[in-house]
């Protein structure tokens, strides 16, 4: 029984307390197994291996996880829309994050328990990734569609506040009362969350599945690539099939890759290639389907170039879980403090600049005659991400040469990234959904996300690649030890993909796809 009264008298709807509450209780669940799952590889289940390789090894495991969050959004999108719809979807999928949860606690010594919890928290988290907002969505109407922005704003206000305490109180249960008790903590907290949302279940609008879209981004593209043109050649499908040979070569590459590295740089070959293939022969779509929709994919595949372009912001970001981590464990700090502590820091000071910049930043911005779009924004956060590493790699250095450095220098590449983040993340969602017709919105998500998994596949691959021998020995010719080289690493491919960002901002053609009133 779905309870629209609400929905029509101007109201808030009494079902959204349970999906906030749902909300509160999953991101506190995430980010608090997320945060001290690196110093728990490292101290804990990798001592099997020799101590100069466990912080390699944690790194990879840590952004294999992530990539898998960030790929999952795809399947359950693809089953809620098709076939089950978004309740059902964001529960069962709920109970699998559950199950994960358990595996954590259970196995905290045992590694193929352990992964296996991880993949099931990264197949459930990843499958309500991109549904529980747009369910929120679900709930309100033109009567009461102007609270939806309250509810939103709560959502992101929630995420920070869920991770800024996880991220103070999970390294201290994990150094007080060991694994089972850090990791189960998040786990119950998991299924609060779930029963919760499922007390609501009453109480929800319910938007039945869709049917399938002979017109979908998909079907548009199939048709572009295989459309016969008598005049022309389909130099765009060969494009598309040099992409499908380099995605096989990729995957031949799984014993030196890793499964979860290569099978995610086929994904791009094949998303790289089919992509320009498609727009080349785009046209080719016209009299198949109707204009808006080869037109939506046509701002789809420009949108792509922006999302690529911004995959290297996510290399550096989601590394501060990882490597930032790593280095504050060699920094001076109170006996009463964990490393993994200072990613407190990042919600926080989220939370403060986004009014910061709002109300203060970009209005003095453009009072000097600088517009802050949107566009310039992203350029610019994937700079500070770039400046960001610069500051952790001069800290590396000191540490490298036995100068002992406090942890509070931490402070400094933290604020520069968050603000980045802003930049970036704040930003990009934004963009996206003016630039993308309303058919092509829930790609754009999904895409969004990939943009996420991309981002961590650039670390596996340089992670990968300072294990050759080769590469080990120009790093050693630098002076730099592994850590820094692979900082300024990072931060130069930031700095200039910035700079190729900012041409290609230059002639990009600015759409404005909002819902009329």
């Amino acid at each position: 029984m779905n309870d629209t009264a609400a929905a029509t008298t101007g109201r808030m709807p009494r079902q959204i307390p349970y999906i906030i509450a749902n909300e509160a209780c999953e991101r506190f669940s995430f980010y608090g197994m997320r945060n001290i799952l690196t110093p728990f590889l490292v101290t804990t289940l990798l001592l099997y291996a020799p101590e100069a390789e466990r912080a390699g090894i944690a790194k990879d495991v840590f952004h294999a996880f992530v990539i898998g969050v960030y790929f999952f959004p795809l399947l359950g999108g693809w089953l809620a829309d098709r076939f089950f719809g978004k309740y059902p979807t964001v529960l069962w999928m709920s109970l699998v994050y559950c199950a994960g949860h358990a595996c954590l606690a259970m196995f905290d010594d045992n590694r193929t328990g352990f992964y296996t919890g991880l993949f099931l928290i990264a197949l459930g988290s990843g499958g309500i990734k991109p549904l529980v907002v747009s369910f929120v969505g679900d709930q309100f109407d033109q009567s009461n569609k102007q609270r939806a922005k309250v509810v939103f704003d709560a959502f992101y206000w929630t995420i920070n506040f869920g991770s800024f305490f996880a991220s103070l109180l999970m390294p201290i249960f994990l150094r007080e009362y060991g694994p089972s008790v850090a990791f189960g903590i998040p786990g119950i907290l998991m299924f609060i969350a779930t029963f919760v949302f499922w007390l609501g279940r009453k109480k929800y609008v319910r938007v039945p599945p869709a049917p399938p879209n002979p017109d979908s981004f998909l079907n548009v593209v199939r048709t572009a690539l295989t459309a016969a043109s008598p005049d022309r050649g389909r130099a765009g499908l060969a494009v598309a099939i040099v992409g499908v040979v380099l995605a096989l070569g990729a995957l031949a590459l799984t014993g030196s890759l890793g499964f979860v590295a290569a099978a995610c740089l086929a994904l791009v070959f094949l998303f790289a290639f089919g992509g320009a293939g498609a727009w080349m022969q785009l046209d080719r779509a016209h009299g198949v389907h109707p204009p808006q929709a080869v037109e939506g994919v046509r701002a789809v595949l420009r949108i792509l170039i922006v999302f690529a372009l911004i995959t290297p912001f996510w290399s550096l970001f989601d590394q501060k879980a990882s490597t930032w981590v790593l280095q504050a464990n060699l920094m001076t700090r109170p006996d009463w403090f964990h490393p993994a502590q200072m990613q407190a820091l990042n919600p926080a000071l989220v939370m403060l600049l986004i009014p910061f910049n709002n109300l203060v930043l970009y209005p003095a911005l453009r009072r000097f005659g600088f517009d802050p779009t949107p566009l310039r924004r992203m350029g610019f956060g994937i700079a500070f991400s770039g400046l960001a590493w610069i500051a952790a790699g001069l800290i590396q250095l000191d540490i490298d040469g036995g100068t002992p450095v406090s942890i509070t220098w931490q402070v400094l590449p933290y604020v520069l990234l968050t603000f980045g983040e802003v930049l970036v993340s704040a930003t990009g969602l934004e963009f996206a959904y003016s630039q993308a017709p309303a058919s092509m919105k829930g790609v754009i998500m999904a895409f969004w996300y990939l943009s996420v998994t991309v981002g961590n596949l650039w670390v596996l691959l340089a992670n990968a690649s300072v294990r050759n021998e080769t590469m080990i020995a120009h790093i050693a010719d630098t002076g730099l030890s592994e850590a820094a080289f692979l900082m300024f690493f990072f931060a130069a491919f930031a700095l200039m993909v910035a700079a190729l960002f900012a041409l290609y901002a230059r002639s990009y053609p600015m759409q404005d796809h909002y819902r009329t009133a």
